[in-house]
C-alpha cells in the first residue's frame, strides 16, 4: 500500500503528460466521462482494498506459519527469485480472472473503459476477493509475507505504464516484458485478440503457455467488453457482470447449471436461460462508444467534483491510522457518493444533478459532527460552498446547455482546455 502510496504523484504527472500530448495531437485518446470513471473506479478499489485486506494476508500468514518448507533468507536473490515466481503465479491469477465466470465478474471492470490511456491502469476491482489463493504456493516456498506484498506492490506499479497507446514496439522487450503493445492486445475484443497476453511484467509465460499473440497493424484493437457496460457508474461497473450471473443462476431449472454459471467458462450460458432471455452481442463493426453529449459547464463542474473526492480519498488514506472508525465512515461514504453522483451526472441524469445540492450541503456537516480536524471541516465547507455556487449557475443554464450536441468528440478532454 506504502509503495503505490508514493506512487500516486507520479500516476497523476503521466496522466497529465499523456493528457496533454492528447489534446496537442487530437488524437481523443481521452474523454472526461471514460477518465473520471476509471479514476472514480481506482479510488473505490483502494478504499475496499481496506476493508477486507486482512482477509488475504491473515491466510498467508497462516500458510506460511503452518506449512512453509523453509524460511527464504533475506538476500537480493531471494528478492528477484520472488518478483518473478510472483508474476508467474499473477499470470495464472490473470488467466483465470478470463477463463472463469466468478473470477471475470470481479476483473470484468478493468476492461470496461471503451479508452485506453493512463487513466485505464487505475480502473481497479473492488472485489478481488479470491485472488489470494492464487499466490499460497509462494507461503510454502518460504517467502516471507511482507516480501510477497512488496514485489506484488512492484508488480502492480509496473503495469500503469503500459496503459498507454503513445508507445510503440519496442524492439526486443517484446520478446520478454509485458510492453504497450502487446498489453493493448489484452484490453481488445477483436476476436482475434480475446484472452491473450495475461503476463503482468514478463510476456515469457504467454509465449510459454500459448497465449501471447503480436499487435497487427491489420488488426486495430478495439477496446471494452462485448457487453458494454453502457454506465459512468463506478459501482455499477463492479456489478454488472455479477449481475447477469445471479440472473442466470437464479432462472435456470438444473441444479448442476446453478452452479456451472459461478464456476464455468466465462460467457457460458444454461441452454433454458438462453433461449428465454437472450443476450444479443452487436457485431464489432457495429459498435459505437457510450458516449452521452453533455455541454463544456457541466464537464467542467464534474472534473472539479473529482478532484475533491480525489482530495478526501487521498486524505483518508494518509490518515487512515490516526482517525476513529466514524470518521473513516463518513470518509468513505463521501468518496462513495461523488462517485456515484459524478457517474450519473455524466449519463445525462438531471434527477442526479438536483440531487448535487443536498449532497454538497450534507457532507462537510457530516465531517463537523463526527469531529474532524477543524481546518479540513473549513476547507470543506469554503470548498463545497463555491461548489454549490457552481452547480447553481450550471442548473440555471436550459436543456440545450445541459446535453451537447451529439457529436462523438463532444466529451473528449480538449474540450476542456477550449
Amino acid at each position: 500500500m506504502t509503495i503505490i502510496l508514493f506512487a500516486i504523484p507520479a500516476f497523476f504527472l503521466l496522466i497529465g503528460i499523456e493528457w496533454y500530448l492528447d489534446v496537442r495531437s487530437k488524437n481523443g485518446h481521452y474523454r472526461i466521462n471514460d477518465a473520471l470513471t476509471s479514476l472514480s473506479a481506482g479510488v473505490l478499489s483502494r478504499l475496499m482494498t481496506l476493508l477486507h485486506q486482512l482477509i488475504p494476508l491473515t491466510m498467508y500468514v497462516l500458510v506460511f506459519d503452518a506449512l512453509a518448507l523453509t524460511v527464504l533468507p533475506d538476500s537480493i536473490w531471494t528478492w528477484i527469485a520472488a518478483f518473478i515466481v510472483y508474476d508467474f503465479f499473477y499470470y495464472w491469477n490473470h488467466r483465470m480472472g478470463h477463463e472463469m465466470s466468478l473470477l471475470w465478474a470481479a476483473h470484468v471492470v478493468h476492461h470496461s473503459s471503451e479508452d485506453y490511456n493512463l487513466t485505464t491502469a487505475l480502473r481497479q476491482t473492488s472485489g478481488a476477493l479470491f485472488s489470494w489463493v492464487f499466490y499460497l504456493p509462494m507461503a510454502m516456498m518460504g517467502f516471507p509475507p511482507e516480501m510477497v506484498i512488496t514485489v506484488a506492490a512492484l508488480n502492480l506499479v509496473y503495469q500503469f505504464w503500459v496503459h498507454t497507446q503513445y508507445i510503440d514496439k519496442l524492439g526486443w522487450m517484446e520478446w520478454v516484458f509485458v510492453t504497450p503493445s502487446n498489453h493493448r492486445v489484452h484490453h481488445a475484443q477483436n476476436r482475434v485478440y480475446i484472452d491473450k497476453n495475461y503476463g503482468g511484467v514478463f510476456i515469457l509465460w504467454d509465449r510459454l503457455f500459448g497465449t501471447f499473440i503480436p499487435e497487427m497493424k491489420n488488426a486495430r484493437p478495439v477496446y471494452g467488453i462485448r457487453g458494454a457496460l453502457k454506465s459512468f457508474n463506478p459501482v455499477w461497473a463492479n456489478l454488472q457482470v455479477y449481475s447477469q450471473l445471479l440472473h442466470d443462476s437464479y432462472h435456470t431449472r438444473r441444479w448442476r447449471d446453478k452452479w456451472r454459471v459461478w464456476f464455468g467458462r466465462t460467457g457460458w450460458r444454461p441452454a433454458d436461460v438462453a433461449e428465454k432471455y437472450p443476450v444479443v452481442k452487436s457485431p464489432l463493426s457495429d459498435f459505437k462508444k457510450y458516449n452521452p453529449a453533455l455541454n463544456a459547464s457541466v464537464n467542467k463542474y464534474c472534473v472539479v467534483q473529482h478532484i475533491l473526492m480525489l482530495g478526501t480519498a487521498v486524505y483518508l488514506l494518509l490518515n487512515i491510522e490516526r482517525i476513529s472508525g466514524a470518521q473513516q465512515a463518513v470518509l468513505m461514504i463521501s468518496v462513495f457518493l461523488s462517485c456515484v453522483q459524478i457517474g450519473f451526472v455524466l449519463q445525462q441524469s438531471k434527477m442526479a444533478l438536483a440531487l448535487e445540492s443536498p449532497r454538497l450541503l450534507a457532507l462537510p456537516l457530516l465531517w463537523l459532527a463526527v469531529g474532524l480536524p477543524g481546518a479540513l471541516v473549513t476547507a470543506s465547507l469554503t470548498l463545497h460552498a463555491v461548489s454549490l455556487v457552481m452547480l447553481l449557475w450550471v442548473v440555471r443554464q436550459d436543456d440545450k446547455n445541459f446535453i451537447g450536441e451529439d457529436d462523438p468528440e463532444d466529451l473528449t478532454l480538449r474540450k476542456w482546455s477550449e
